[in-house]
């Protein structure tokens, strides 16, 4: 009897110690599972990052950035005071037609084509000194590739 119950234990045990097993090679499996989707996951993110160019675009931006900031600089302190000595130094964002007059509460309607022709103005100057920096500096001719 003491044999058998031996025998029984001994198979519980075994039980217990093969569901152990299988849990900890399951648990492995779904590990190793996770492990290939995160490195999947990752030489997809790296291959998306270097076939779309995108450190191209991060330092394109920040010389953009650097290169708007100089732009505005020249507008602002060069063509801006040509464009004031041609007007007489008339402040067009001031000229405007007004459509009606402000009376009894009512604010004043009007257009403020001053406004609009400084804003145009100073497009066509910032255009104007990019292509000249960029073609003064020959940089148009890094950009082009080689066949």
């Amino acid at each position: 009897m003491a044999t058998k119950q031996t025998a029984t234990k001994s198979a519980a045990a075994s039980a217990v110690e093969a569901k152990r097993a299988a849990a900890t090679a399951k648990t492995a499996a779904a590990k190793a599972k996770a492990s290939e989707m995160t490195r999947g996951q990752a030489a997809g993110f790296f291959n998306f990052v270097r076939e779309q160019g995108v450190i191209g675009l991060a330092v394109g931006l920040a010389i953009g950035t650097a290169a708007g900031a100089s732009v505005k600089v020249i507008v602002d302190q060069f063509i801006s005071p040509l464009v004031a000595l041609l007007t007489r130094g008339v402040d067009l964002n001031s000229l405007k037609w007004v459509l009606l007059p402000a009376a009894d509460g009512n604010k004043e309607v009007a257009i403020g084509w001053g406004a609009i022709l400084a804003s145009l103005i100073t497009l066509l100057a910032t255009a104007l000194v990019i292509y000249l920096v960029v073609h003064l500096a020959k940089l148009d001719r890094i950009d082009k590739k080689k066949s």
